[in-house]
């Protein structure tokens, strides 16, 4: 799928969707800050996952993307879900009498 953007009124350049997400992830205005914590948010990049802005650190969630929203929850939910079940397995009070 291509689209087209009229960047002079003679001619027409054809933009890829690479080229989109390349602009989205560059446009300082979808980051929180542009360092290693940053907090990435694009509607109109389609990706769940993008790179971290610095090489080398990892990638990051999409969180415009629902998906995104759905897998950052996972990630916070599944680490306090296996605490609480090691914590309740373990607590040797718990029906003790």
């Amino acid at each position: 799928m291509r689209a087209t953007v009229a960047a002079d009124p003679v001619k027409e350049r054809i933009v890829t969707p690479q080229q989109i997400q390349q602009a989205e992830w560059e446009n300082p205005a979808n980051w929180s800050t542009r360092g290693p914590l940053g907090v990435y948010f694009s509607k109109a990049d389609p990706r769940i996952w993008v790179p971290k802005t610095r090489p080398g650190l990892g990638w990051t969630v999409n969180l415009a993307h629902p998906a995104g929203v759905a897998w950052m929850f996972g990630l916070l939910l599944l680490p306090t879900a296996v605490l609480i079940g090691v914590l309740a397995f373990a607590c040797p009070c718990a029906g003790a009498g």
